[in-house]
Order: C-alpha cells, then structure tokens, then sequence
C-alpha cells in the first residue's frame, strides 16, 4: 500500500493484551495480514519457565479450532500432538464401560495439552518478522481515546506504548475490559457455579495406558461427576467436579478414599490410594465462571476475544474452540470490509455475540447431560433416533453436539435447530406411541384374550408382575 506521495504507507499497529491460546492465535492472523504486532503478557515466556501458573484442565479440539488452526497452517501440527477421542466412554457403579459414540465413524474430537498448544503458537507468532512478544508486562491502564497503554515491568519501570488497534485476549478476569465497564451502555455478567474441580493424575503401568486411550472417560453421578482424558505420556489427567458444600465435606485421607470407594471404586486402583490422599489435598477446589458480555469493540480501537469476551464453563469442550473460531470470524469480516475497522468491529460484537451467548448456556446444560442424563435410559434412546434420522435424513435432522463439534454452524442457530428438530421428533414419537396404543386396542377388542379359565388371584398376580416391571 502507497500514500498519496508514492511514499509506502506506515503499517498499522496491533496490539495484542494476553498471550495465551487466542492471542497467540491472534498475533498469527494479524500479522500474517502484514501488520506490525505487539503482543504483551502478564506472565514470564512459559516455554522458559519452570513452573507453568494457569488452568491445566486438558483441551478437547474439535472442528471449529482445527478450522482456525488451518487458516495459519498450524493444524496438522497440532493435531500431531494429540490423541483422538471417538466416544464417551460411561464407567457405572459396577465398573461396567459403556461407549457413547461422538458421531458418525470418523468423527472424533482431540485430547490436547494446554501448555504444550499454548508453546507452539507463541513459538508460530514469534516466526513472522513483523511480530514482537512482550513477556512481564502488567497492563495498568489505557486509553480508548488515543490508543495509549500503560504497563508495568516485573522491576517495577512503566512502558507507554500506543497501537491502532488493541486486542484484548487476556482471560475471565480480562485488564482490558476493565474499561469497558467504565462506559455506559455495555452489558456485562459473571456467573459463578456451585460447582468447583479438582485434578487427579492416573499414572500409566510399565509405560502404558491403564484403560482405552481414544475415549473421554466419563463416571457420571447425577449431582456430581468425574472425567479423564489421556495424555501422550500414557497419563489421564481426570478431573473432579462437585458442589463446593460436597468438596468441603472431606477433610481427611480416609474419607477420601470412603469416598472413592464409594463412588468411583473401580478408579482406585488405578490412580492408586496414596496418590489420591495426597493429591486430593494438594489443591483447594478451583471455581468455574461463566461471563458475557457486549458490546465487544469500542469505537475503531478496541476489540475483545476469548474468555475477556465471553469465559464459558468447560463441559461442552468448546471454551478454546469458540475462542479460536472469533479469531476466523474476525478474519474474515476483515476481508468484507476491507480491514476498515470503524467497520470491522461493530460488524464483529452483531456476528459475534448471540454465538457465545448460545454456546456459554450450551455448556451449562452440557454440565447436566453428562453428570446425570447419560445415565437415562430415555437419554441413550433419544441419542439412538438422533442418530438413525441422521443417517436417514443427513440434511434435515443433525444431532446438537453434531452441529456444534463437527461443523461451523452458528451455534444460536444450531440451538434454533435443536429446539425445532426436538419439537418434531417429540410430537413424531408421541403419534407412534399413540398409534401402537390403538392398535394393540383395536386387536384386543377384536380379538378378546380368553381369561375365564384364569383364576382371580393369578390375573391378580399377573397384574402385579407388570406393575413391578
């Protein structure tokens, strides 16, 4: 691009705030576009850091965050580095495994580490020329005004530096939004659960896996429930989610093991009792919250992404899919307008928003679908006609977790779907219901059992046996 004076015309500033998952991301779309990127980070470099500080619930990667990844060509890398999950693998009281299938054969989601995904996308975004990492510095404040922003280094000195666009990716607890929530007309919640998590390390055996890799393993129990994904070093990193009030209840090694054995007996022996006393009690109960917000730009000179957008609880695995997926979208909304912002970012909060409202109540119902509906018999049944009008029907009726984990569908339109395509099945369900009832009456009429060799207390009997049943 030239000026007016055939002299080349200066580049625009990015200035991305955070550089976990999406802002790494962030700063590989911005300046693949040719963009001089300034990416700033509260915490030390951590491909150098010793101790990695932050969540560690494991990732699952499906098909919006492979998309996003596709578009840097970081896919194939990343997947590389994961391990697919077909299905949902339900462990009962008894210890009887019963495979949930995600979707068609084929489909599965990915089981990816956290740190080591966050690693390569900083080491991605450092190979473009155009792009700096700024590591140590703490956001103080800054000006939606001018664009200028004010951090501060680990010794203390303050840095002021001035982009064209800030890009605020910096998490639940976002310093960018801050300012937001200074001006009138932005919406904003927080809503914590009453449900915290805790994680619990199930070791392999003489180097291998102690249970079937290519499942996320699932011991629902109704108001509580445990999960584990597995790991390339032939870990499963499970994780434990329960109300607070039940998390406070246990206070010693032995009723942690009561518990346990009580719950999740067959787990014992594969984590190991001493590694359950000691880890249970190594951390406190982390809490899970869910924000949203809108508008997400202000003005020309500030955008948000990520969970500084929209943070949403983890149980339908589309936390960092959701958040890779603003990056695209993002991308491709510059394309429409011509990477005119004043445009961009007020198109992006109308896109953008009823999404991550649709998916952060999705992942709240998803909490209750896998704690307590997949152990419903009418759950497993339903899941059973989703699928077989599928295959019959591929085009008009797509199962909910379909159309969220395995296409890019907007998710408010794929709950839209959801509702409508229950409301047929339900009704269709119910005429076949009703049609078996008259017909099995109309043959009875037609064709009356002979009971009148049957003595009143066998046909008592028998009453009470179908009762039972």
């Amino acid at each position: 691009m030239e000026d007016v004076a055939g002299k080349p015309a200066k580049k625009k500033v990015v200035a991305v705030v955070g550089g976990g998952l999406v802002g790494a991301l962030n700063a590989c779309y911005f300046a693949k576009r040719g963009f001089e990127v300034e990416v700033y980070e509260s915490r030390e470099d951590i491909r150098r850091a010793k101790i990695v500080r932050g969540r560690s619930i494991n990732l699952a990667l499906s098909h919006r965050g492979r998309q996003a990844l596709k578009h840097v060509g970081m896919e194939e890398k990343i997947i590389s580095k994961g391990i697919p999950m077909n299905a949902r693998m339900i462990h009962s009281l008894s210890g009887k495994q019963s495979p949930i299938p995600y979707g068609k054969a084929g489909q599965y989601i990915l089981s990816v580490d956290r740190a080591n995904l966050n690693k390569e996308l900083l080491t991605a975004a450092e190979t473009y020329p155009n792009t700096k990492l700024n590591f140590d510095h703490k956001l103080l404040d800054w000006s939606p005004e001018s664009g200028t922003m004010n951090f501060v280094r680990p010794d203390g000195t303050e840095t002021e530096i001035k982009a064209d666009l800030i890009v605020g990716c910096d998490g639940a607890f976002s310093a960018i939004r801050k300012q937001f929530l200074r001006r009138s007309r932005f919406n904003y919640s927080q809503t914590y659960i009453p449900h915290g998590y805790l994680e619990l390390t199930m070791p392999p055996v003489r180097g291998e896996f102690v249970m079937k890799p290519n499942y996320l393993h699932i011991w629902p129990r109704n108001t509580f429930m445990m999960i584990a994904l597995p790991n390339l070093d032939k870990t499963f990193t499970c994780t434990l989610f329960m109300p607070f009030e039940e998390f406070e209840k246990i206070t010693t090694g032995d009723e942690v093991i009561e518990f346990f054995q009580k719950y999740f007996p067959d787990a014992i022996p594969l984590i190991t009792a001493d590694a359950i006393k000691r880890d249970y009690f190594r951390l406190p109960a982390q809490a899970m919250v869910s924000v949203k917000s809108s508008p997400y730009h202000i003005d020309d000179k500030c955008v948000l992404m990520g969970d500084a957008a929209h943070a949403v609880v983890p149980f339908y695995g589309q936390g960092m899919n959701a958040g890779f997926e603003d990056c695209i979208v993002f991308d491709e909304i510059m394309d429409q307008f011509n990477e005119d912002f004043s445009a961009v970012l007020p198109e992006y909060t109308r896109v953008r928003v009823p999404d991550d409202h649709a998916i952060a109540d999705l992942a709240m119902y998803n909490y209750i679908e896998m704690r307590a509906h997949v152990n419903s018999k009418w759950f497993l049944f339903r899941k059973q006609i989703d699928n077989l009008l599928h295959f019959l029907f591929p085009r008009t009726i797509v199962p909910l977790y379909t159309m969220v984990t395995f296409t890019r569908t907007r998710y408010h339109e794929a709950v839209k779907r959801w509702h409508w395509q229950n409301k047929v099945i339900n009704h269709g369900l119910c005429l076949c219901a009703t049609g078996a009832v008259l017909g099995g009456s109309y043959l009875l009429i037609k064709n009356p059992p002979n009971i009148s060799s049957i003595s009143t207390e066998e046909l008592w009997n028998r009453l009470l046996a179908f009762k039972t049943f």
